[in-house]
């Protein structure tokens, strides 16, 4: 994964290989042979690229876009999948969103929406600290 993964990033973010290796200071034909997959970057290049693509390292080295039918998320942005809505207007929230957001089972969740971008799920007490924060900085 690793290979395609920066291949994809790169030219997500519109940098030649030169302008990438530049950056976290090795030879072009280094980042070509860790697009090729000849080597592999040690550690400390894996982390600056990861840095310099705005993505975790975790993700940088294993995520897979066919599995889950996304691109890379940026760092701190998430795609937990796709979820199917049933007759009655449930969705089951992927374990993954539920272990991040720590939503817990009678949670209570605000759903907001806007027209032309989709809904949002925030959990209740987060959205009341957001509010009280904001009337408290007038």
């Amino acid at each position: 994964m690793f290979k395609e993964n920066l291949i994809t990033l790169r030219k997500v973010k519109n940098l030649s290989q030169e302008e990438l290796a530049e950056k976290i200071g090795i030879s072009r034909q280094t980042l070509s042979k860790y697009e090729t997959g000849e080597s592999l970057p040690d550690i400390e290049k894996c982390r600056l690229l990861a840095e310099i693509l705005e993505v975790t390292l975790d993700d940088l080295v294993k995520y897979d876009s066919d599995k889950e039918g996304l691109m890379i998320p940026p760092k701190g942005k998430y795609a937990f999948g796709v979820v199917r809505l049933l007759e009655n207007g449930q969705i089951e929230i992927p374990l993954k969103a539920r272990e991040v957001f720590d939503l817990k089972p009678g949670d209570r969740i605000i759903v907001l929406g806007e027209d032309g971008q989709g809904l949002a799920l925030v959990k209740e007490q987060n959205f009341m600290n957001m509010i009280n924060w904001t009337l408290e900085g007038r």
